[in-house]
């Protein structure tokens, strides 16, 4: 009888351990960050089909930002088109952060800034602001990474 009581207390001991350790434990970075988009995948419509993918900013699929800065530089991979879009305000810890970004079809980068498409044939090593108050994107010297 004895030792059952031991037994009985070691298991809820160890039960109670368990409880307080899958309450308290937090991860310390998770694995995939659910991200809200501005705009939900039956409002994409075919812009800019065939370009390839591109690289963006959450300041603008999330935030809902017009590009402000894009860029184009050699593709990583036969998808990539080279592009990359930017809010061009995004600050440099922003910017250190792969979290801030995502990999996207070209075409849904132009549904969120449409204004985009009469540059996605710019050759490699093209980059453009948008000044304001014109609001129009302006060529602007931009040096491709090696």
């Amino acid at each position: 009888m004895r030792l059952w009581r031991y037994r009985w207390w070691l298991v809820t001991a160890c039960l109670a351990l368990l409880v307080v350790i899958l309450l308290c434990w937090r991860p310390s970075e998770k694995k995939y960050v659910h991200k809200k988009f501005r705009l939900r995948s039956d409002e994409i419509k075919p812009l800019a089909m065939g370009q390839g993918s591109c690289f963006a900013s959450d300041m603008i699929t999330v935030d809902g930002k017009k590009v402000g800065y894009m860029y184009r530089e050699p593709p990583d991979n036969e998808f990539d088109s080279g592009w990359r879009f930017l809010a061009g305000s995004e600050p440099n810890a922003y910017m250190d952060d792969a979290k801030n970004f995502g990999i996207y079809d070209v075409n849904t980068i132009a549904n969120y800034d449409p204004q985009i498409i009469e540059f996605l044939s710019a050759p490699i090593g093209s980059a453009f602001a948008r000044r304001l108050p014109a609001n129009v994107f302006m060529p602007v010297h931009f040096q491709p990474s090696d």
